[in-house]
């Protein structure tokens, strides 16, 4: 009896996931939720939250050159340092101050009850893409359902509620009814697929889920300097990340004019229009509710709805530096599986969008 008590595995430290809990909740209530909660009421009042990061007061983006991709690397950087930080403390807290078998019992599971509880678990969020990607990768370095994570990455955005507000009395409460629609849809549409796809290779809490499980109880056991740990995984996932991402941000940045080469009355209805944007956005990186503005001032220069609407849908969920940042945290058919659902979606906003008259 005495030889069973002394092999459990040691309790989690009860301060480690206090801490967790304080940087979460302080850190988007800074971030996130007391600066958008201000926003929504210029938005309401102004109908504006700024002007397009895009091409700023431009009618169009800049040529490419190491000016451009400057200056829209700096532009961009102001925007999201602050989420990004708070990124990466959490992405490696998930790893190091929480109980690895908490989130496998949330998050573990090949069903659909994961990918709803990853959705819902991003909702107070509200990140921008990259800044989520830590977060997303500590959680699947954790054992996290690949549904799961992904779900969690992709609701940071399409269904973040400050945006869902913006958009609404920015754009019109039907663009907002688009997004929210197909937001869901994309969300836990694309989590369920690749759960399915995860189900051949690793079932619901199966003997290799269970050990990892085990394994993370006795990591707690043995690493009695928890908070050296973080540092570790911290320091390394910075390390790991920002280099490429910054790279990537840069370049895109100087590529605006050939991902967007016209923003105008040019830019009409066709399917061609429709595809391209819905590639561009997929591709490109804004920041969160960058969306809102860069669609107001494409509409405002006479661009079709559907175009506009393959951009209010692929904009912000993926972009290619946050493919970077979880390369190694999925397969690369997940991945692929993403890239084609988010922008098949695009397209399918599109065609709403010119189906119903918007």
């Amino acid at each position: 009896m005495s030889t069973h008590a002394s092999t459990r595995p040691a309790p989690h430290p009860a301060w480690a996931i206090a801490v967790f809990a304080l940087i979460a909740i302080a850190g988007l209530f800074y971030v996130k939720w007391s600066p958008y909660y201000d926003r929504a009421f210029v938005a309401a009042d102004t109908h504006s939250i700024g002007q397009s990061i895009l091409m700023g007061k431009q009618s169009a983006p800049p040529a490419p050159s190491m000016q451009a991709a400057l200056d829209y690397a700096v532009a961009y950087g102001l925007a999201i340092w602050k989420a990004m930080v708070l990124g990466l403390l959490l992405g490696s807290g998930v790893q190091a101050l929480l109980p690895r078998a908490w989130i496998l019992r949330m998050l573990g599971g090949t069903g659909l009850g994961s990918v709803v509880a990853g959705g819902l678990l991003s909702l107070p969020g509200m990140m921008c893409t990259c800044c989520a990607a830590p977060v997303v990768a500590g959680l699947r370095k954790c054992q996290a359902a690949p549904g799961s994570a992904a779900a969690f990455w992709l609701g940071n955005t399409v269904l973040n509620p400050a945006t869902l507000i913006f958009m609404g009395f920015v754009l019109g409460w039907h663009w907002m009814g688009l997004r929210l629609g197909l937001g869901v849809v994309m969300v836990f549409g694309l989590g369920w697929l690749l759960n399915r796809m995860s189900r051949g290779r690793a079932g619901t809490f199966d003997g290799a889920q269970m050990q990892a499980m085990q394994a993370a109880g006795g990591a707690d056991l043995e690493d009695a300097h928890v908070f050296r740990r973080w540092m570790r995984i911290l320091a390394r996932m910075t390390l790991r990340l920002l280099p490429e991402y910054i790279v990537l941000v840069l370049l895109l940045g100087a590529a605006r004019a050939w991902l967007f080469p016209e923003v105008g009355a040019g830019v009409d209805n066709s399917v061609l229009w429709i595809v391209g944007l819905a590639v561009a956005g997929m591709l490109f990186v804004i920041p969160t509710a960058g969306e809102v503005p860069i669609v107001q001032a494409m509409l405002s220069l006479g661009m079709a709805a559907g175009p506009a609407a393959a951009l209010i849908m692929t904009l912000p969920p993926i972009s290619l530096p946050s493919l970077a940042m979880v390369a190694k945290s999925f397969r690369p058919v997940e991945l692929a599986v993403l890239v084609a659902g988010v922008a098949g979606i695009g397209v399918v906003g599109g065609g709403l969008a010119v189906a119903l008259g918007f």
